[in-house]
């Protein structure tokens, strides 16, 4: 059965590359009023020169992915080296705050090969050591398991586009199974984390997946709502430790880093 499972896995991983991206483009948030419905999203900075797209799903909880809070060489990134700003565009945010705890999914391995199931497992809840209000930044709900088909948009930040969320309001699931997606979405360096949105029956965006790879032609992301339950466990067994200030860095700082590896699996 394992086995079965791991080819599965491989062949959903290896089919459909070199599909072409979608012809939704990137649409810059650039004011402020760009930016109604998504001041939730924001951009993680990670030490001097790192960073990942996060997502509020709570006052107080930011969605992220994995391999962000890691460094290079497999280490946890400490949460003084953190801070989460909301809505960050052009230097200007909605709202920041340091961070208080981090869980990773205990089923993702740093340092690692990308593998489909490190991309399953690819996910981390971060608490907020000051919670952002809703009526400041409303946070995101969480959508059920995703399909092949199903239209979704993504919003992140990236390289050489680090300094305002960049939307794609038009992208697709190419691919799902066992656990992982894949999306033909414009993704990069600096786009880990970056929430993928379906639009509910009641018109709400809602979370669907977070991107943890990709390029090109490619993006990767997990199926989220058992994982996101792993993750409010793993939190509530995390230290909490108390953050340092947060520093004011000039946007754009780090433009070459994105928190991580980011590549195919």
């Amino acid at each position: 059965m394992r086995a079965r499972a791991a080819s599965l896995m491989a062949a959903l991983i290896c089919a459909v590359v070199g599909a072409p991206l979608a012809a939704g483009g990137l649409i810059r948030l650039t004011d402020r009023d760009d930016l109604f419905g998504w001041e939730a999203v924001g951009r993680l900075d990670l030490g001097l020169d790192g960073y990942c797209t996060g997502a509020l799903i709570a006052p107080d909880l930011v969605l992220t992915a994995a391999h962000c809070v890691y460094d290079g060489d497999g280490a946890a990134i400490s949460v003084q080296a953190m801070t989460f700003r909301a809505g960050l565009r052009d230097g200007a945010f909605i709202s920041q705050s340091g961070i208080a705890q981090v869980a990773a999914h205990p089923g993702y391995v740093p340092g690692r090969d990308l593998t489909g199931d490190m991309v399953r497992h690819d996910a981390a809840l971060l608490k907020l050591s000051q919670p952002i209000p809703a009526a400041v930044a409303s946070p995101y709900m969480l959508a059920g398991e995703g399909q092949a088909g199903l239209r979704v948009s993504v919003l992140s930040y990236g390289r050489g586009r680090d300094a305002a969320l960049s939307w794609q309001r038009d992208c697709a699931v190419t691919g799902a199974g066992q656990g992982v997606m894949k999306f033909d979405c414009d993704v990069t360096f600096g786009s880990s984390g970056a929430p993928v949105f379906v639009r509910s029956a009641g018109g709400n965006a809602r979370i669907v997946s977070l991107i943890s790879s990709g390029g090109g032609d490619a993006a990767y992301g997990m199926q989220l709502p058992e994982i996101v339950n792993d993750l409010k466990r793993a939190l509530r067994a995390a230290p909490r430790i108390a953050p340092a200030a947060p520093r004011r860095m000039q946007v754009g700082q780090g433009h070459n880093a994105g928190g991580a590896k980011f590549e195919k699996p």
